[in-house]
């Protein structure tokens, strides 16, 4: 995962973790995940740490890449041996403005370094217009299983506002075709809630996301961030802010029709076509696994311990070829803090969690506001109701 960065104890220059933070990782899972932070252009909408060619700078480069990352792996492979890992996740960005060699190296050193589990899923975005059919068939035989394609909206309109450079059609093209190519696993992002979408506009994203025949589908309400292109046109008066009512409506619409579809919710925000096509990546991050972030921006979870990278590809290039860890900071987390951050995370699930695990008094004001199944809460369990998946960080701030 890369996001922004908070004041944290400095990292060891060998990247090493206290003694009791090693000691059982990988016990719950392991997961990879690999930030690729070259993007072609820039949304308007998007905060990620992301660069284009021209904010880069010296010192990074696409061609060198893959070689930077194996060499934080390498380091990796010094601090930790956790057993074979169950998922990879290639994210950005625009991990598909790199070579299918390249990613194909970086999958083969994690292999190499840690082991793939026996059938474990392999993901990797991309940008529909950053693919075509020979790039997808030659990803899927180097070993991705899965693949995220951000299509927003099928709006022109939408699209415009958003500053997305593919066409209406594109999206769903390139999940026919990345089907084609061999992925059994194909998700479709949809963004909902954008200044000038029309009910119609989301149903036709929902309808194109239907019939493009994907097993999975992430829905998520635009949220504006400071410091971004839109946030900036928003405090100009030239888009209107988004509208809480407006996004309650197009999930409500989505949850119907993703339904009727087939599709069942497994996350808030997530919807499968049974259990073998929900994100293993992300459920991993779901429920406490440990994780490696390899690549400028990306955070690390092992035993407790959190930790982010320096954030410019230049910056981050430099430590390794120094022979330093690329990390920026580190906390070492409480056990309110993790129990804090479980409860966040699981009362998302379909799953629920227990109550046990919760504020006995919030869980029951809850259930009597109809934002819990009585059912599962019979069977000790807190289990959102749809009202409750609407207003899920409230049920989450009245169970901490």
């Amino acid at each position: 995962m890369a996001g922004a960065t908070v004041d944290g104890e400095p990292v060891p220059d060998d990247g090493s973790l206290p003694d009791e933070a090693t000691r059982a990782v990988g016990k719950n899972g392991f997961a990879v995940y690999v930030h690729v932070p070259f993007c072609a252009s820039r949304c308007g909408y998007c905060d990620f740490n992301t660069y284009t060619a021209t904010e880069l700078g010296g010192g990074a480069s696409r061609e060198e890449y893959a070689d930077t990352v194996l060499a934080e792996l390498a380091l990796a492979a010094r601090v930790i041996e956790p057993g074979p890992v169950d998922t990879v996740f290639v994210g950005g960005g625009t991990p598909t403005l790199l070579s299918t060699d390249d990613l194909g190296r970086i999958l083969d050193g994690i292999d190499r370094t840690w082991g793939l589990a026996p059938g474990a899923e392999v993901t990797t975005e991309a940008n529909p217009e950053s693919v075509d059919p020979a790039y997808l068939r030659r990803l899927r035989q180097a070993g991705f299983t899965r693949i995220s394609l951000g299509m927003q909206s099928t709006a022109p309109n939408v699209l415009r506002i958003l500053d997305r450079k593919h066409t209406a059609g594109r999206a769903p093209q390139a999940a026919a075709e990345a089907r084609d190519a061999g992925f059994e696993h194909v998700n479709l992002d949809l963004i909902y809630g954008t200044p000038g979408e029309s009910p119609d506009d989301f149903a036709g994203s929902l309808r194109a996301v239907i019939d493009a025949g994907v097993d999975h589908v992430s829905a998520y309400a635009l949220i504006v961030e400071d410091g971004t292109r839109m946030a900036a046109r928003m405090r100009r008066g030239e888009l209107p802010y988004p509208e809480d009512d407006v996004a309650a409506d197009r999930y409500l619409a989505a949850e119907a029709a993703l339904t009727e579809a087939g599709f069942e919710w497994y996350e808030v925000s997530n919807w499968s076509r049974g259990e073998a096509g929900r994100c293993r990546h992300n459920l991993l991050y779901w429920t406490g696994a440990d994780w490696w972030g390899l690549g400028p921006g990306a955070h690390s979870h092992v035993g407790g311990v959190r930790w982010w990278n320096v954030k410019h590809p230049s910056a981050y290039a430099k430590r390794l070829s120094s022979g330093l860890s690329p990390g920026h900071a580190r906390e070492l987390l409480s056990g309110d803090d993790r129990h804090m951050e479980d409860v966040m995370l699981r009362v998302r699930l379909r799953e629920g969690i227990p109550l046990d695990r919760v504020d006995a008094t919030g869980a029951a004001q809850a259930l009597a506001d109809g934002l819990l199944d009585s059912g599962p809460y019979a069977d000790g369990r807190l289990v959102l109701t749809l009202r409750g998946r609407l207003l899920a960080d409230a049920v989450i701030r009245d169970v901490l």
